[in-house]
């Protein structure tokens, strides 16, 4: 049935996928499926730390974000140690200072840590004042080494791909440091320094992505006698390559290439100010609570994070028991209260300060998003197309029309049991004497919904947060990572310097004990200095071009970032199964990148992976939350080292399809909002991007959206983020996660003999 359905979403001029073949790309093999997007012009906020949000034009690589998907708003986003880290020559070794010229005479590489030659990046020695210079020497040496290539190039890899791989790589990793270290560690001085040689470097990238002789050298090898005798890969490098430079303005007139310049320049200006303004809007609400009985319902957790808020805020003498107490924006505060708050009141002006955030004042993003709007379709009209959605789908496995059409069948498939599970909510909180029954709204249906889950299914999701400690959920994840794949991960600290001393490093080996990959984790929530969501983003790609010693080539690093729940007081972080999950689901996209064999750096891991295939590994590794064997593994209590009881589990499994419904259209809402807005919108016309959310909200929400809701103004997603015109890449590989997992249901999963590692080559099954 599932791969049926896969059958059905297919572009009608692309063959179904396997389920061979999809569990080939998620085992990271040589050559994968992928996400044709000139490596040059995307560029993501890495993130780093285990578990895994992309590319886009005009912005290096995008790091993956876990989706709007929860009910309740839940995100699935010095010197001396780099000196140490230059003197390293292992194979992961990468250097940032040569390149094909020899470094800038007037630069002192010694004194900025963004020119240093270093294995792992030195997240603790870069400050705002290392940026400006950093950044213009480094585009400096950039422009004088694309000159250099521009006049010597020929039509082959040794003369074309890999000094073009050199100069690629150099930008992403350097302006990938900053970039991340903005998402994990914001202040008011890097935002000066990155917003300052932002557009300096986004000059240089269109001078890249438009360079003529590149362009022709590419086209040059696909048009060659030697063409077929091409790897899978370096055809794949190839076609992107020129797929990319036609959308980044290859082919337009001096007139109109000015033009599709001045778009790009001010879109990625934009966006920036776009996700600040989020974070702003979020840092600056903040509800100092002194009466207890107004949080009455908050469990011990949150009650604990709150008063430990209230401490950062100034209120020394803050206690869990006595308060005061301070409730934020950010998603553990947030969630606690829209799901457990006895106060109602509470927590409608909780909802509405989050539903409203970024949307007036100096933050507000409404006339951001209009210019955006208006920026996109005009680059889309500027090379040819109708509409944004459709230079969004060139480097998709959809098209919009079967986009709409997956969207519009399953919206049609979710809406009587949304409509049911209202109903249900109805009548359980009619039963319970609530005085809102008859007129439920939108801050009831979190807070009801877990009392009906409760009753129910008998479980209590806050207590279950002591079964689910980070460090068995990560011991755990770990050991199903080896059975699965043959790998082995094995802590790393003090290897690499890190941004936060939350901050874990671990290292990855295989079967026989060789170091593949490394990857970072951040997992607690910083609301002062660290974006929202879940991410997964590449720290470095693994490549032979740029092995250092060239025997072996150099290795994958990943990040892998999370908000999750701090620790409170000396008790560790206890996780909500949502949390476990979203640690999971980043945990796929990461391995991805990881697990890659593939050698030709502008494709392995992450890159050049169709964005609506990309969700594939991180939604199968959620199915895994639910394996029995799995789930026993992490789920101990954190005191006793008792195990999660079997009727537990069980109820969490049969809890699993509770209002699959109502949440299938929420992610529907986002999905179906996001293409309109890209499609038919009309920017400046008289319908405004409100007019819009509300119409769409008619069609895919039982309980239609506040006439204030402002929900696009924290959109980042498709505003900030790589998902524009592609938020209904998470239904679309959803169907690919499902046709995968089901070939382990199929061989049995309670038989981990059938389908555990057995030193197969990653290369294929």
């Amino acid at each position: 049935m599932r791969k049926t359905r896969i059958v059905i979403l297919q572009s009608p001029n692309k063959p179904p996928l396997s389920t061979l073949l999809i569990l080939t790309m998620l085992m990271a093999s040589r050559f994968s499926l992928s996400r044709s997007l000139h490596p040059l012009l995307k560029h993501s906020p890495t993130k780093t730390k285990t578990p895994f949000c992309h590319l886009t034009p005009k912005h290096l690589y995008k790091s993956h974000s876990c989706p709007l998907w929860s009910s309740s708003f839940s995100f699935c986003l010095q010197s001396l140690q780099y000196r140490n880290h230059k003197s390293r020559t292992t194979s992961l070794s990468f250097s940032t200072c040569s390149s094909l010229s020899p470094p800038m005479a007037d630069v002192s590489v010694e004194a900025n840590p963004l020119l240093q030659d270093f294995e792992f990046p030195p997240f603790d020695a870069v400050k705002a004042e290392h940026v400006r210079p950093g950044i213009r020497a480094l585009l400096k040496q950039l422009e004088s080494d694309l000159e250099e290539l521009e006049k010597t190039v020929e039509p082959s890899w040794p003369k074309l791909v890999e000094p073009l791989e050199k100069i690629v790589d150099r930008l992403t990793v350097v302006w990938g440091m900053i970039n991340h270290l903005k998402s994990v560690k914001d202040t008011t001085e890097l935002r000066s320094a990155i917003e300052e040689v932002q557009p300096e470097k986004v000059k240089f990238q269109l001078r890249l992505g438009q360079s003529k002789p590149i362009y022709t050298a590419f086209k040059a090898i696909q048009e060659s006698p030697e063409w077929h005798s091409l790897s899978e890969a370096r055809k794949r490098i190839v076609e992107s390559q020129i797929k990319e430079a036609v959308l980044n303005g290859v082919s337009l007139e001096d007139d109109k290439r000015d033009q599709f310049n001045k778009i790009e320049q001010e879109l990625e200006k934009l966006s920036q100010k776009f996700s600040e303004n989020v974070l702003d809007a979020t840092k600056k609400f903040e509800k100092l609570i002194t009466d207890k009985k107004e949080i009455e319902g908050l469990p011990a957790t949150a009650l604990g994070l709150a008063a430990q808020t209230a401490v950062s805020k100034g209120h020394e003498n803050a206690t869990a028991e006595n308060g005061p107490w301070v409730i934020t924006l950010d998603a553990p505060s947030f969630m606690s209260v829209m799901q457990h708050a006895r106060n109602r009141a509470l927590r409608e002006e909780i909802y509405r300060a989050y539903i409203t955030r970024a949307s007036s004042g100096d933050l507000d993003n409404t006339p951001l998003i209009d210019q955006i709007l208006k920026l996109r379709l005009e680059k889309a009209k500027l090379l040819g197309y109708n509409n944004y959605a459709e230079v969004s789908m060139v480097t998709k496995m959809a098209t919009v029309d079967k986009a709409i059409e997956l969207l519009e069948k399953l919206r049609t498939a979710s809406w009587d049991p949304a409509v049911q599970d209202m109903e249900d909510l109805k009548a359980f909180s009619k039963g319970q004497g609530a005085s809102e029954a008859n007129d439920l709204s939108n801050w009831d249906i979190s807070f009801w919904s877990e009392r009906l889950r409760e009753s129910k299914y008998d479980i209590n999701e806050e207590e279950l947060r002591p079964y689910f400690s980070l460090p068995k959920v990560m011991d755990g994840l770990f050991n199903l990572a080896k059975t699965l794949f043959g790998i082995d991960i094995e802590p790393a600290d003090g290897l690499a310097t890190v941004w936060n001393n939350d901050v874990r490093f671990y290292r990855v080996k295989d079967s026989s004990g060789s170091p593949i990959a490394y990857f970072y984790f951040d997992p607690y929530s910083r609301p002062s200095e660290k974006r929202g969501g879940a991410w997964m983003d590449e720290v470095v790609a693994r490549s032979r071009v740029l092995s250092r010693n060239g025997v072996g080539a150099r290795l994958p690093i990943a990040h892998m970032v999370c908000n999750q729940t701090p620790p409170v007081g000396d008790k560790p972080s206890l996780m909500t199964f949502r949390e476990v999950e979203t640690v999971f689901h980043e945990f796929g996209h990461a391995l991805q990148h990881m697990l890659t064999k593939q050698d030709e750096g502008l494709v392995a891991g992450i890159r050049n992976v169709e964005w609506d295939a990309v969700e594939l590994p991180s939604q199968f590794m959620e199915n895994w939350c639910y394996h029995r064997d799995t789930l026993m593994s992490i789920a101990k209590h954190y005191e006793t080292g008792e195990s999660l009881p079997e009727d537990v589990y069980k109820k969490l499994l049969a809890a699993r399809t509770f209002r699959a419904g109502s949440l299938s259209l929420r992610q529907i809402k986002f999905a179906s909002l996001d293409l309109e807005l890209h499609t038919n919108y009309v920017p400046g016309g008289s319908e405004s991007i409100y007019d819009v959310d509300q119409r769409v909200s008619k069609k895919t929400q039982v309980i239609p959206s506040l006439p204030e809701d402002r929900f696009l103004c924290g959109f980042s997603h498709i505003f900030a983020g790589g998902y524009a015109a592609g938020y209904y890449s998470y239904k679309w590989a959803e169907v690919l996660s499902a046709d995968a997992f089901s070939a382990f249901e199929d061989a049995g999963l309670d038989d981990s003999k059938v389908w555990q590692w057995k030193g197969l080559s990653r290369t294929g099954l």
